[in-house]
């Protein structure tokens, strides 16, 4: 396996970049995650994803990926499978990763946690 995986350490915001953009697909299968940004940068730079149906990523991700049970690893496999092996499914992900993207920014989320304390107080 080391062959073929290899693990690096720190990479500069160009280069994480250059990889969503360059990547056949982001996999993603997560079995916990705060929020999922990771799946929202691999978007934005226009990488199909697949990531898991638990915790907030199902809402991140909207269907604008494959969802699987990160403990699934057939499904897994399949999921990756079917967007390298299907170009239309591939562009169909991108365009929409791209447009779920623009729904999410930090002005976006600051207001929505203003909002709340206004709420709360």
């Amino acid at each position: 396996m080391e062959k073929y995986i290899y693990h690096l350490d720190y990479l500069s915001d160009e280069l994480v970049a250059l990889f969503y953009s360059k990547a056949d697909v982001f996999v993603y299968p997560s079995y916990y995650e705060g929020f999922g940004l990771p799946v929202l940068e691999a978007m934005t730079l226009g990488a199909p994803v697949v990531t898991s149906n638990t915790s907030s990523l199902p809402e991140v991700a909207g269907d604008a990926a494959l969802l699987i049970d990160p403990n699934d690893f057939m499904q897994l496999a399949e999921a990756i499978l079917k967007i390298i092996s299907d170009s239309q499914l591939r562009q169909e992900l991108i365009d929409k990763g791209k447009k779920r993207a623009k729904l999410f920014s930090w002005e976006r989320t600051a207001k929505e946690t203003l909002k709340a304390y206004r709420i709360l107080i």
